[in-house]
């Protein structure tokens, strides 16, 4: 009997999944958590990106950030055989999670949101799904075999997707 694999994607972090498995991220608060998926090969990625934009000199963190983190996803999915006409993405997470006051930082889960919306568009990668917003933190789960995305949060039903 096999042991079934389970990775933890840290915070500005990606990992690669493929035949089966399960990808797990905590603590998506205004972070977004993007699970890429190849049902063809069975190759999932998940994602876990902290800001909008990357604006480092060296940008030596590019899974840090939404623009440069689903750069470097799709090309590590690429270089294993993966589509991108095949690639669907689900997306949870851009939780408002504080209550800033005055200019400054805003909100910081909406302004990921966007963006992540923005990038895909533009690397033609098809959204399939998403659960974003809110003020709740979420835990993310998925499954590389199925797709299958699962969020759980804090005193509230899991939500399959």
């Amino acid at each position: 009997m096999m042991i079934e694999q389970k990775l933890t994607v840290g915070i500005a972090d990606m990992k690669l999944l493929q035949g089966e498995g399960t990808l797990i991220t905590y603590a998506l608060g205004s972070c977004i958590g993007l699970c890429f998926h190849d049902p063809r090969l069975r190759l999932g990625a998940l994602l876990h990106i902290m800001l909008p934009l990357n604006m480092e000199a060296g940008r030596t963190h590019p899974l840090k950030y939404a623009d440069t983190g689903i750069k470097e996803t799709l090309r590590q999915m690429e270089a294993k055989g993966a589509s991108r006409s095949r690639i669907t993405v689900k997306i949870a997470g851009g939780a408002k999670m504080f209550e800033v006051s005055g200019a400054g930082l805003g909100n910081i889960g909406q302004r990921n949101i966007e963006s992540v919306h923005t990038v895909l568009k533009r690397e033609n990668i098809h959204l399939l799904a998403e659960n974003v917003g809110g003020t709740v933190a979420r835990t993310l789960l998925f499954d590389v075999a199925s797709g299958q995305g699962c969020i759980r949060s804090y005193g509230q039903k899991d939500i399959i997707f």
